[in-house]
């Protein structure tokens, strides 16, 4: 299952392959107590959740000391696999519903990863502002943007200039168009060969 990681992610450490993979046992025993993740799909885990949520990563490389918020994580996607993969970058993974929380600061604790603090809250209530912030399909975009435009800074701290990096697929460009914002659409089968990435997007701007 990590070789589906390692063939696009040929540099990682010792250190972040085990993590990676560790993901499947701790999922499978918090789903199995918390249903993060449907049952039909979780043989399908690193292809669907985990490689899904590491095309942020093909698209932008966050630097070292960057902030990101992961908004509606659910179980902790896409903030999980990033948080691996950038080591020396510090996420907050938010969630209104405090059970899915509580599956994020699980695995987190059983990978081993220091660099997520997994909250329980309304993303309206969060005070801080970051650089990037990641989400996966939570809601529609020009909802989406009301939330966390404010808590945006500006500057650049990664190799894209901070902005939004969001998981979506279909045909965006009426719900993209309603918030009036420029819009980068990345393919992902551009950069992973899987059918599954046949429709699947990151889109992005800048703030």
């Amino acid at each position: 299952m990590i070789t589906l990681i390692t063939k696009y992610f040929s540099d990682l450490s010792e250190q972040q392959k085990a993590q990676f993979t560790a993901l499947y046992d701790l999922y499978a025993e918090w789903n199995a107590k918390i249903n993060v993740v449907s049952r039909k799909d979780f043989d399908q885990l690193y292809l669907r959740h985990i490689l899904h949520s590491l095309a942020i990563a093909k698209v932008c490389r966050f630097e070292d000391g960057a902030r990101v918020l992961d908004v509606g994580c659910g179980g902790g996607f896409p903030s999980v696999p990033l948080a691996i993969m950038f080591p020396n970058v510090n996420f907050v993974s938010a969630d209104s519903i405090g059970k899915k929380i509580t599956v994020v600061k699980g695995v987190c604790e059983g990978a081993g990863i220091k660099n997520i603090d997994a909250r329980n809250t309304r993303v309206e209530q969060i005070p801080e502002k970051f650089d990037y912030v990641v989400s996966r399909a939570v809601t529609e975009m020009p909802t989406f943007v009301k939330w966390i435009w404010t808590k945006i800074e500006q500057g650049q701290k990664g190799t894209l200039p901070n902005g939004i990096l969001y998981l979506k697929g279909g045909d965006l460009r009426e719900e993209l168009a309603a918030t009036r914002l420029k819009w980068h659409e990345y393919n992902i089968c551009d950069f992973f060969e899987e059918d599954f990435f046949e429709t699947k997007k990151v889109v992005y701007t800048t703030k």
